[in-house]
């Protein structure tokens, strides 16, 4: 039973490593095919790898990818050993040239996932690496919301939570859709105390080949350093931050 177990997992690990090399997704029969698995050991493996979050699956392509699991499991590892991350020496560049905190967040189903942060020199952000947060109140959650595929957008439009989290939040679902088409067209979403009382923050997404969305990086600040005005002045070194990300940053799964 032991054997069976172990050869169990190994087939397992076998089939994540093959998503691995399929940045584009794959379906169960290349899946089945590239490892030399009967179709169906491959369909149970990869659906109990998605039930797990190791893998996603996208029903409209039918085609599986790589989960945020495995990308949290890999931030661990990397902290673990020491590793700053790829990001990190970005984002500190742009909090030096800025004097603004900055945040890189992925998508991670109906929230945002913050992956690194950078502190300002005068404050703390209110968020940390591993916190999820609301897309429809946050400039990260916006600018994910809006660059997103857009099945993904029309989909998560129609049904995330826009419970406000401070008198100007959204609240709006018709609203939050012409917002995004506006963010869309000029390429960055801001929101100024939307997300929390006293602060405001600016993010474009990170693009990867073919203009797919991998992440977004946001400057935030204080009102009594910055209002959202004044960050867009900053938008040069953001987009520049974001096009550096871009040749660094594997694509997301």
């Amino acid at each position: 039973m032991a054997a069976e177990r172990s050869g169990t997992v190994g087939k397992a690990l076998r089939v994540l490593t093959l998503l691995g090399e399929h940045p584009g997704g794959a379906t169960a029969g290349q899946v089945a095919e590239d490892a030399g698995y009967p179709f169906s050991t491959a369909y149970r493996l990869l659906h109990t790898l998605v039930e797990e979050e190791f893998a996603t699956y996208d029903p409209r392509e039918k085609r599986y990818r790589l989960g945020l699991r495995v990308y949290q499991l890999g931030r661990r590892v990397a902290h673990q050993r020491g590793f700053e991350g790829t990001a990190a020496p970005i984002l500190q560049r742009l909090t030096e040239r800025t004097g603004e905190s900055s945040i890189l967040a992925v998508l991670d189903g109906d929230r945002f996932l913050t992956v690194h942060k950078v502190d300002g020199p005068q404050f703390r952000t209110t968020t940390d690496p591993g916190d999820r947060g609301p897309l429809h109140t946050s400039a990260v959650g916006k600018v994910l919301l809006a660059f997103s595929d857009a099945p993904v957008r029309e989909e998560l439009l129609g049904r995330i939570d826009l419970s406000p989290r401070t008198g100007h939040s959204i609240t709006d679902r018709a609203e939050l859709s012409r917002q995004v088409e506006r963010i869309r067209a000029q390429g960055w979403a801001g929101q100024q105390e939307e997300n929390d009382t006293g602060m405001a923050a600016l993010g474009v997404p990170v693009l990867g080949p073919g203009g797919r969305l991998v992440a977004a990086v946001a400057l935030a600040a204080p009102l009594f350093r910055s209002t959202l005005g004044g960050l867009q002045e900053r938008l040069p070194e953001l987009r520049q931050a974001a096009e550096d990300l871009a040749l660094e940053l594997p694509s997301r799964p």
